[in-house]
């Protein structure tokens, strides 16, 4: 348990290296995009799609970086509207809090079709619903994840005044388990993560029931306004689209092909099994309803107006806003104007070797479903 704690926390040197001020600012117009994780680690499997693109040389000649940012939520989005990154990938709420500092972003590619967000009980303690959480205590990894959970709450009927929040830190997770709290926000593939170091507990899906859109990829207003600049963003994200394409149809592939980029998650996931399942948990979020959707990247703008009349009327927003002022999907054919037939031969070509050579897909992935 402490081990893969341990690995899922922050390091001081990656703080103090996101915090120099010598960092070189992005510079997407020299044909190099640059991100940073929202997570504080990118020991995760979250990004699979980032990897196989790498892997497989879907990114061409671009040159890019992923990095762990801090664990802060807004830290990632203040990186790209200071020049320091490219692109952030903020949850709504994260991505609201930014909006109403007046951040001049916009989200051009929609990652999660369905709404990632969960929240963990104690085993046998789980309640009715998101409503029931009224009055209770929920621990969250960074204090500005409050933005999160306000809104899921208010969609739920809840008043989320009511409920005590508690930053843990990157122990949020344990605080639940040693009932510090009644519940700790998740998502979908730390739900495996967590079972994989021994917290098991049980949850409400956000799947299940949300109608809120979840993380998307945001950049600088001024570089999707700027002609030149499509471009380089519609290959990068291209790229990405081809990523989660492949781990549709071979989950076990995408795994392996983490596991090899970030061999720290040899340290969280003793049983492989497990990380193919969370790696599944992600990929069922970030496909959705396949035949409902405009394809990857695609915003619901239902969805997105929805979420911003809530976060609105709550008072997380002073403005009331609609999808066409956070989002574009203008962009959203060229993401998947790539060869789709290719991808899934590459994936379902792809040699597995070692411990992956034997596990078997998740339920619900392309490989698995035909």
């Amino acid at each position: 348990l402490v081990k893969g704690a341990a690995a899922l926390g922050v390091s001081g040197a990656t703080l103090q290296a996101l915090g120099r001020s010598n960092i070189l600012l992005a510079q997407p117009a020299e044909n190099k995009v640059r991100w940073v994780s929202p997570r504080g680690t990118i020991d995760v499997l979250d990004d699979y799609a980032y990897h196989v693109a790498i892997k497989m040389g879907y990114f061409g000649d671009i040159e890019t970086t992923l990095e762990p940012g801090p664990i802060e939520a807004t830290a990632g989005t203040k990186a790209v509207d200071t020049g320091q990154a490219d692109v952030a990938y903020p949850s709504p709420g994260v991505y609201s809090l930014m909006i109403e500092q007046g951040s001049p972003l916009i989200s051009v590619f929609e990652m999660c079709a369905y709404d990632v967000f969960d929240f963990a009980f104690r085993k046998g303690e789980a309640l009715a619903s998101v409503k029931d959480l009224e009055g209770k205590t929920i621990s969250l990894g960074s204090a500005g994840w409050q933005g999160i959970v306000d809104p899921i709450i208010a969609q739920a009927g809840g008043d989320q005044t009511t409920i005590e929040y508690v930053d843990a830190g990157p122990q949020w997770g344990q605080s639940l388990a040693q009932g510090q709290v009644d519940s700790a926000l998740s998502w979908a593939g730390l739900r495996a993560q967590w079972a994989a170091i021994g917290l098991d507990f049980d949850y409400i899906l956000g799947k299940d029931w949300s109608k809120f859109p979840a993380n998307s990829y945001v950049i600088r207003r001024s570089d999707f306004e700027d002609p030149a600049m499509a471009d380089i963003y519609s290959r990068y994200f291209r790229a990405w689209a081809q990523g989660l394409e492949f781990g549709y149809y071979n989950p076990v592939g995408a795994t392996q092909i983490t596991f090899e980029a970030q061999p720290a998650l040899n340290d969280v996931f003793e049983d492989k099994q497990i990380a193919v399942e969370s790696l599944g948990q992600l990929a069922d979020v970030f496909r959705g309803d396949w035949d409902a959707r405009g394809g990857w990247g695609w915003h619901n703008e239902d969805d997105w107006n929805l979420f911003l009349k809530t976060t609105f009327e709550i008072g997380q927003l002073s403005k009331e806003l609609t999808a066409a002022d956070v989002l574009s999907n203008d962009w959203v054919e060229a993401f998947n104007d790539f060869d789709h037939d290719a991808v899934k031969a590459d994936a379902e070509a792809y040699e597995l070797s070692g411990d992956f050579a034997s596990l078997s897909p998740p339920e619900g992935t392309g490989v698995a479903s035909e």
